[in-house]
């Protein structure tokens, strides 16, 4: 039986990805730190349903100060999906959080990882080391241009899984995830707060105009490129993971508004420093390598979240 570590195991997707190894049969050591970026009962709750699982173990911890040779020793696999998340509160005297988080932990795992016995270390990286693309879809031939400190960490993030595999075979795969949304979307997240907003009857709030689009990826298709990225015979390499749901975020209130049969209430803030005005992604280098195709269309999506949200 295959024992994986997922780190950030609490969180938004790393519970998701915790939840499907465990269904598929595996031994699972999630850890989490459980950082105050929301709420510790939040992420506790994400856990609900693994804590008590025979084969899900959980440990609260940081990973900074975890003797990480021996979390990594009964491993087959690493999900590494534990980092700071967020672009607008990455700049100043935060980003030494960032660097914390995302890369001085990345490097540590990777370092543990050159005498462990691991077949895949997964890493989770962001569409946000694009930038403001060059072109639309973007592929991974496209030259990162990060705008934000927090695109920048993740992207620092790639290159050490790059260069552990170079230097020393640590076997590393990277997803570039785009714009990631569906049920356990942390309280900070776009469609988390419109639907709270259209169901209460509140004003939203979008930073720019509306037309800014990106591409949306539900979580289960997310899910499915871990584990595919942990099976494939590629190592070495990043991968765009989005969801073929490329559109404006004017649009997606007006979807919200129609399904929650209330008309939405928006009001305009500047653009923050950091926000890309679109995202699309070319994913044909992770269908062709890792079999990946999205399956959870934006409708479906949406609905799916404000279901778990609203209850």
């Amino acid at each position: 039986m295959a024992t994986a570590i997922v780190t950030g195991c609490a969180g938004f997707i790393g519970s998701h990805v915790a939840e499907r190894l465990v269904a598929e049969g595996y031994e699972v050591i999630g850890v989490d730190a459980l950082t105050d970026y929301y709420s510790r009962d939040v992420k506790l709750k994400n856990l609900a349903g693994l804590l008590d699982h025979e084969r899900f173990k959980f440990i609260e911890a940081d990973l900074l100060a975890m003797d990480l040779p021996r979390l990594l020793r009964p491993a087959d696999y690493v999900f590494h999906q534990a980092g700071q998340p967020g672009v607008r509160p990455s700049w100043r005297q935060n980003f030494e959080l960032y660097l914390n988080n995302n890369v001085l932990v990345t490097q540590r795992l990777l370092e543990a990882a050159i005498d462990s016995n691991i077949k895949r270390f997964v890493y989770a990286s962001s569409s946000s080391i694009y930038g403001d693309a060059e072109a639309l879809p973007t592929s991974e031939d496209v030259i990162p241009k990060p705008v934000s400190p927090y695109g920048a960490s993740k992207l620092a993030g790639e290159h050490l899984c790059y260069l552990y595999w170079k230097n020393f075979g640590v076997p590393t795969v990277a997803l570039r995830y785009f714009t990631v949304y569906g049920p356990r979307q942390r309280p900070d997240m776009a469609f988390h707060k419109f639907i709270r907003a259209i169901a209460e009857g509140r004003a939203l709030q979008v930073y720019g105009d509306g037309e800014q689009s990106r591409d949306f990826t539900y979580v289960s298709d997310v899910v499915d490129a871990n584990l595919a990225a942990a099976s494939a015979p590629v190592e070495g390499q990043v991968f765009n993971i989005g969801g073929g749901s490329r559109i404006t975020v004017k649009e997606v209130i007006r979807i919200l508004g129609e399904m929650l049969g209330k008309e939405p209430r928006v009001e305009y803030l500047p653009p923050e420093k950091g926000d890309v005005r679109h995202t699309a992604a070319d994913v044909s280098r992770a269908r062709e390598y890792l079999g990946y195709k999205p399956s959870v269309n934006i409708h479906d999506g949406l609905r799916r979240e404000a279901e778990w949200l609203l209850g």
